[in-house]
């Protein structure tokens, strides 16, 4: 047997190499073994700081019985899905016609073109609460394979085009106020008046939404200012925050905030540290920071993950490691990490670390976000024959993974780098986020010239090609529950561009792609926080706010109110004249022209790049509106 995951990037896919069952890594070959051997394919989806993922790995995948049994019927494919995102979508999404209770691990069968004909999540190693054991369920798949071949295929075929119509978006309107209004209403009905947060139990913090709220909040909406600030204070003092740590569990099983799953994933915190500073929440984002730079810190940037189980004096533990005070944390090893660093967890995270050292007044953390981002970009960041940049999608110890890289990457990062700019007033940063949103957009006029659909931003160079060669691919998950879509991240790294540059295109692009996704986000706006989130900077008037000092001069009174100044559809930045005249020379024309006037710091503030007089003092700012 071939032991074909040692060397995986994916500390998931390695947790595997030593199993009975024969894995396969995702990609053309497992498939082909599959067609060879006609027999179906058993793809199996999980993360490394998944528990249920660990129960089933143990349960079954360990057992050598069960492994030769399935090595002899099917082609067995691990696939860790936060490596590969589009994978995970497009199979989620074919399983969600067999159920909706869906989640990791998720077992797939489908035939060696990859078109699923069965799909289920957990399954016990015996028959449990109506449950079927996961050796009924491959009998019974393997009895459809044999017996009813033609059924099969023709199942697998309608489920596919099926999926390919779904994917395909319609036009749609950009919400208005009054729809924001009644969306913030909608989100106020779904919240737990007892417990904090949305909805019973299982429940999650939903930051994305959170940071909704916050922008309403921003826009003058009392009512979504008091529904975040509420959420975000019960969150804080739940058991879903680590108190000696620091950092956010995944969710908690009760609706109470008790009994966390307590993985701690990247993407929750950097989002959960974001809303944390836009709260003044200082004690909770300082919390969050110390949890980042102690515990996530890796080789290349930022862990994804970490473990919710340990080794308690030679004892697996689900959680009871977080039971222990400091000094008995001590004398335990931590929950392993999971150490490969993804593009856009990483780029959340830089962007995360920018707003909070603005908005809060902590410098070392603007630093730790540079020194975050020189990082990835120096390991993820490379240029093709003509130049263009081309990101990884995941790395681990200076090792690069195979995935392709996502709409997500690009979008994050973008956004992380632009968020950065801003908040250290130097223009690199900013300037390679507009290469990788030029990117995105040139990426989506070809493909909507090829396909004849209206497309503002896709992933340049494709995305996996296995699916797209086998016209599997459902698209990036929109589902906005624990961070942006892709789409939503780009479209706000190009409505940022718009503010920097007053190039009207990125304004154009960020609508573009905001708008198809509008009725979904009205149907389901718990689901759809980041894209709710462009849509309300977009729903406002476009101000921009820049302080200018003179070279030799430190920050003061003027640029600590413009920088901690939150108004939906503004953005501020504060610099140096010689830094505001080498962004100019970058072609951001937001800072063509702006000089302090004398020796004093001078703030210009416009509406859709029209600016008023020059100010020097906060009263004059604050009467300028």
């Amino acid at each position: 047997m071939a032991a074909r995951l040692e060397n995986a990037v994916s500390p998931y896919l390695q947790s595997h190499a030593g199993n009975p069952v024969d894995w396969w890594p995702w990609g053309a070959d497992a498939l082909a073994e599959a067609a060879r051997r006609d027999v179906p394919v058993m793809i199996s989806i999980g993360y490394a700081t998944c528990h249920w993922c660990h129960v089933m790995a143990r349960e079954t995948f360990a057992n050598p019985e069960v492994g030769a049994w399935l090595n002899e019927r099917v082609v067995a494919i691990k696939v860790d899905r936060e490596e590969h995102p589009e994978v995970d979508a497009a199979y989620m999404t074919a399983a969600s016609a067999f159920s909706d209770q869906l989640g990791w691990p998720l077992t797939v069968f489908a035939t060696p073109e990859g078109r699923t004909f069965y799909a289920a999540t957990y399954l016990p190693p015996q028959p449990i609460s109506g449950v079927p054991s996961f050796r009924q369920v491959v009998e019974a798949v393997l009895e459809a394979w044999q017996s009813r071949r033609d059924e099969v295929l023709q199942s697998a075929e309608g489920l596919r085009d099926a999926i390919a119509a779904a994917s395909r978006r319609e036009p749609g309107a950009l919400p208005t106020r009054d729809d924001l209004a009644a969306i913030v209403a909608e989100l106020a009905g779904f919240e737990d008046t007892l417990h904090g947060g949305f909805g019973g139990a299982p429940k999650f913090p939903v930051a994305p939404t959170l940071l909704f709220l916050q922008g309403r909040g921003a826009a003058g909406d009392t009512d979504a200012a008091a529904l975040a600030a509420r959420t975000l204070q019960r969150l804080a003092a739940s058991d879903l925050r680590d108190p000696v740590e620091g950092g956010f569990f995944r969710y908690a099983t009760r609706r109470d905030w008790t009994e966390p799953h307590y993985e701690r994933m990247l993407n929750d915190n950097a989002l959960l540290l974001e809303a944390a500073a836009r709260a003044g929440a200082h004690e909770t984002a300082a919390g969050v920071v110390a949890f980042l730079r102690e515990i996530m810190r890796v080789p290349g940037g930022l862990a994804s993950g970490q473990d919710s189980e340990s080794e308690l004096d030679g004892e697996r533990s689900e959680g009871g490691y977080y039971a222990l005070t400091a000094d008995e944390r001590a004398r335990q090893p931590r929950p392993a990490l999971d150490a490969k660093v993804l593009t856009s967890w990483n780029g959340l995270a830089i962007g995360a670390l920018a707003v909070a050292a603005r908005l809060l007044d902590e410098p070392s953390w603007a630093a730790f976000a540079r020194e975050l981002a020189d990082e990835l970009l120096a390991g993820h960041l490379s240029r093709d024959e003509s130049g263009a940049p081309r990101l990884l999608r995941a790395s681990r110890e200076g090792r690069a993974s195979a995935a392709a890289s996502t709409l997500e990457d690009w979008g994050d990062l973008a956004v992380g780098l632009l968020e950065l700019a801003i908040t250290t007033g130097e223009h690199a940063h900013a300037a390679l986020a507009r290469e990788l949103v030029d990117a995105c957009l040139a990426a989506g006029d070809h493909e909507a010239v090829a396909t004849g659909r209206p497309l503002a931003a896709a992933v340049p160079g494709g995305g996996d090609p296995v699916l797209s060669s086998r016209g599997l691919a459902a698209g990036e998950d929109v589902n906005e529950g624990s961070a942006p879509s892709g789409e939503a991240a780009v479209a706000r790294a190009a409505l940022l561009l718009h503010q920097l540059t007053a190039q009207p295109r990125y304004r154009f692009a960020a609508e573009a792609i905001v708008a198809p996704l509008a009725p979904l986000a009205r149907q389901r706006p718990i689901a759809f926080g980041a894209t709710l989130g462009v849509a309300s900077a977009l729903a406002e008037p476009s101000r921009q706010l820049v302080v200018v000092r003179p070279d030799d001069a430190e920050p003061g009174e003027l640029e600590a109110a413009a920088l901690t100044r939150q108004r939906e559809g503004e953005l501020a930045i504060a610099l140096t004249a010689s830094a505001a005249s080498a962004w100019a020379e970058a072609g951001f024309e937001l800072l063509a022209g702006r000089a302090p006037q004398g020796s004093t710091s001078t703030a210009f503030a416009c509406t859709d790049f029209v600016c008023r007089l020059p100010v020097t003092t906060v009263d004059e700012l604050d009467a300028a509106g």
